[in-house]
């Protein structure tokens, strides 16, 4: 039995309860073990939520993936910024792209990454170290590590290193 394609739409503020609970599940399915004590004793869905409202509300366009109706995952692509004192090397940044585990390797991702940042397009991101399937997913899209990495200090303790393309 195949799998629906997913539909992609652009996020509304009326979506962020849902991404909320989609950011929330899949930070706890890919940061689990990685991420400080302390970033879990602050981390919720309705944190998250808050969070979806302030940016929607603020103009932060973001895309979905929904599949029979539910959203899936996420993506959020915009102007680069300095990141651990490392200056951005690329116009545009990757920022988002979250995607429930029980959607990993039905094309969600890869989905969503074309539908934020066409293929071909110069950008960069930063990913966990300790996430080696996100890293082989952007390598097989043309980014690549330039040597810049970020401790985590500023986000729970996990640290990233940056692809370009």
């Amino acid at each position: 039995m195949s799998r629906p394609e997913p539909v992609l739409r652009a996020a509304t503020t009326d979506d962020a309860d849902r991404l909320g609970a989609v950011h929330y599940t899949s930070f706890v399915e890919t940061y689990t073990g990685l991420a400080s004590s302390e970033f879990w004793d602050r981390a919720s869905a309705e944190r998250s939520a808050a969070g979806w409202r302030r940016w929607l509300d603020g103009g932060v366009e973001a895309t979905v993936a929904e599949v029979d109706g539910a959203i899936v995952g996420l993506a959020v692509a915009g102007a680069s910024k300095e990141t651990g004192g490392h200056a951005a090397v690329r116009d545009l940044e990757l920022s988002n792209l979250y995607v429930l585990a029980a959607h990993h390797g039905t094309g969600v991702g890869q989905a969503l990454l074309d539908a934020v940042l066409p293929p071909a397009t110069p950008a960069q991101l930063w990913v966990a170290e300790g996430n080696p399937r996100a890293v082989r997913f952007y390598r097989r899209n043309g980014f690549e590590p330039d040597g810049a990495t970020d401790d985590g200090a500023t986000f729970g303790g996990i640290a990233a290193v940056r692809l370009v393309r």
